[in-house]
């Protein structure tokens, strides 16, 4: 008698664009179940359900947390939620431990260095950079970024350059312990963070774009990286 296969579980952490998310995720994933990681909601309970998680977009990182509390003027007050950090911070903790795959998009890039010993950038134009925030409408932006042609992340995406979205004003600085650096912007943000050794641990792909809500859903930036974040989740 054939066993049944289980139902893969997605988790998608919890914030106000939510929605998006979790239907980009389901768009990508028909035969998978796409639940919230909320820690208002038993999130980390939740959490033991999942083969793969996604951590979202959304507040400021506390920058207690990458020890640099100097730097909590140039946040924006009314957008930190330290009580979210330490939540996407014990599920980082745990795919590590579990080897989840785990997929971070411009927040969740932010938190995941800070969980690997990393820093921020606590406002990208304070430090003398180009404005990475959205357009006076609301809207991304777009730029264009170059690939490190020797990356993991390059064999996935198959190109050197290309163009994302943007709407952020934090972002790495000093990158985590074992983690590099494999997409940038033209003003050297970093766009995408990979392990320096992949091979010898679970997926784990970090980008500052929003691929989730990017006007081409057929850019490598978007479909190659989801289809891989798949193919991961049904291995294991």
């Amino acid at each position: 008698m054939y066993k049944v296969a289980e139902k893969k579980t997605i988790g998608v952490t919890d914030c106000s664009k939510y929605k998006i998310y979790h239907d980009w995720a389901a768009s990508h994933a028909p035969d998978m179940e796409v639940i919230k990681l909320s820690y208002a909601e038993n999130g980390l309970e939740k959490m033991k359900q999942c083969q793969g998680i996604i951590l979202t977009g959304g507040e400021d990182v506390h920058p207690r947390f990458y020890n640099k509390p100097e730097y909590l003027d140039y946040c924006y007050p009314d957008d930190i939620s330290e009580v979210r950090d330490e939540f996407e911070l014990s599920i980082l903790s745990h795919t590590e431990k579990q080897g989840i795959p785990l997929l971070g998009i411009c927040r969740g890039l932010q938190i995941a260095n800070v969980f690997f010993g990393g820093t921020l950038i606590p406002d990208i134009p304070s430090w003398g950079k180009f404005d990475h925030g959205k357009l006076q409408d609301g809207t991304d932006k777009y730029h264009e970024v170059s690939v490190n042609h020797d990356s993991w992340l390059h064999g996935i995406l198959k190109t050197d350059a290309g163009t994302v979205n943007s709407n952020h004003h934090q972002s790495a600085d000093k990158i985590g312990r074992g983690l590099i650096v494999s997409v940038l912007s033209p003003d050297g943000i970093a766009e995408a963070i990979e392990r320096k050794h992949p091979s010898d641990a679970a997926f784990l792909c970090l980008v500052q774009w929003h691929p989730e809500r990017m006007k081409n859903q057929q850019s490598y930036f978007v479909k190659n990286i989801a289809d891989t974040f798949i193919a991961a989740i049904k291995n294991i």
